[in-house]
């Protein structure tokens, strides 16, 4: 719509916005009519008509087989729609016109904005099926009415109401029409039902529907006024109303087809099941961070107890030994304490790199320098845990052998996503400016364990490639080459 409006009209960007706001809500013009809805507006020129958007009822069969969105129309061609913007007023004259042997009731509804008429509705009702119509669908079509004149007259839709289609409750979800007092007029079968399961015993015809709802709701004081006038529909609100285990939102839409208020609609919809699936997915994942939380305190735990045993060895390679165990199980610790602090099982890579980083030079000799370029952006759990185990061995390898006890060098972490949309690759790279790699070294037959643990985790559980090369100008250079999930899939 944008796009169209831009290209082919003069509406400012606030008129644009008020058309936003208005296809937000036609879904309801739409089905309380049974009919498609088209919006037109007078392109730049004044000579032809563009259709910037286009809405099928879910309440009755379609009266437009394509989609007409884009589609240019001369003025004069379609009279009802000249009169409408020329008039500023509905206009329903005419005999049905018939496409692909269906008669459809054509209707234009001029939308206003501040005394100017920015465009015009066409409703479009297939008279296929018209028969005698219920009480349902006269409430229907009387309500259609009304918001079709505030429409009209510019009351509708309201300023500042952006409503979500998709979280909203819909005319089919449940109905309830209220008079100017808030007494209920008509309630369709599924606004009965909600209300049943909140615990209403009697009908809802003849009560006043914000009393109703606040003596079912569990007591709450001075709120207890504020939900009888949200529920006797005076403002456009959403809301929600919880008792007897059952929970129903409710959206109340005053009626003022000519200025003054004359009744409301209530849409309503029982979103009990889904309020419950809700509450079971928080307490999952609040048990998903508690246990992430235990087992970091449990890492935590052994590091500690396997750096006593390392204080009380004798023997120097043991003490070694233990105190690279110590490492390996504080970086798989630092990862479970990122994951206890999130709402899925996806992490923030950089901030465990960086940790990590800080963890291992603190074996550092001399004066060698850590650092990170790039990002490693949002890894899932079952990437982020060996990883970090891969880069604490290979960051420890090169502070132990690429410099001597005094030396002063550089380690620097670089990280890049690469690769395509379909298959996407993190490609990071350890590098080091130290003495560089023994002559004739293999890092695929090195015997070292932590060489053994990096291929293992990267080939095996990662899926990814591993190997180490001289540095382009001195030192030594890890390649990590990994699969990854694109960072926007949550």
């Amino acid at each position: 719509m944008n796009d169209l409006v831009r290209q082919h009209t003069a509406l400012s960007d606030s008129d644009l916005e008020w058309l936003h706001l208005l296809v937000s809500e036609w879904q309801l013009l739409s089905d309380l009519s049974f009919a498609d809805l088209v919006l037109w507006v007078p392109t730049l020129d004044g000579t032809r008509y563009v259709s910037v958007a286009q809405m099928r009822p879910n309440t009755g069969p379609t009266s437009y087989q394509d989609d007409m969105v884009g589609h240019l129309v001369p003025r004069g061609r379609r009279p009802m729609l000249d009169s409408a913007l020329d008039e500023g007023r509905i206009v329903r004259e005419g005999d049905p016109e018939w496409r692909e042997e269906v008669p459809v009731r054509v209707e234009s509804i001029p939308v206003r904005r501040e005394g100017r008429v920015l465009g015009v509705i066409a409703r479009n009702t297939n008279l296929l099926t018209v028969r005698t119509p219920s009480r349902l669908e006269l409430t229907y079509l009387q309500s259609a009415s009304d918001l079709a004149q505030m429409i009209a007259a510019g009351t509708f839709p309201f300023p500042g109401q952006q409503v979500d289609m998709d979280a909203s409750p819909r005319a089919g979800d449940g109905l309830i029409r209220l008079d100017a007092d808030g007494v209920v007029q008509y309630a369709s079968p599924n606004a009965l039902s909600a209300y049943h399961r909140l615990g209403l015993a009697a009908d809802l015809v003849g009560h006043h529907l914000g009393q109703v709802t606040a003596e079912l709701a569990p007591a709450r004081g001075p709120v207890d006024e504020a939900l009888v006038k949200l529920a006797s529909g005076w403002a456009p609100r959403e809301f929600e109303v919880e008792g007897n285990d059952g929970v129903i939102q409710l959206r109340a839409i005053p009626l003022k087809p000519k200025g003054a208020h004359i009744g409301s609609l209530v849409l309503l919809r029982d979103v009990t099941e889904l309020r419950r699936r809700e509450r079971e997915l928080i307490t999952k994942d609040a048990t998903i961070r508690e246990i992430h939380h235990r087992v970091k305190n449990n890492l935590q735990t052994v590091a500690a107890l396997l750096r006593l045993q390392a204080r009380r060895m004798d023997s120097e390679q043991g003490r070694e030994a233990l105190n690279e165990a110590v490492r390996r199980v504080g970086s798989i610790a630092i990862v479970h304490e990122t994951l206890s602090q999130n709402l899925d099982e996806r992490v923030a890579f950089d901030d465990i790199a960086d940790r990590v980083l800080a963890m291992v030079a603190e074996i550092s000799p001399g004066k060698v320098v850590t650092r990170r370029t790039g990002r490693f952006g949002i890894l899932d759990a079952e990437v982020a845990t060996p990883l970090s185990m891969v880069l604490t061995e290979v960051l420890q390898n090169a502070l132990e052998h690429a410099f001597d006890q005094a030396g002063q060098g550089v380690v620097e972490v670089g990280a890049v996503r690469g690769g395509s949309r379909t298959e996407p690759r993190l490609l990071v790279t350890v590098q080091d400016n130290g003495r560089g790699l023994p002559e004739g070294f293999d890092p695929r037959r090195a015997g070292n364990l932590g060489l053994q643990i990096v291929r293992t985790l990267v080939e095996g559980e990662l899926g990814g490639t591993f190997d180490m090369v001289p540095a382009p100008e001195r030192g030594t250079q890890v390649l990590l080459d990994l699969p990854v999930r694109p960072e926007k899939q949550h």
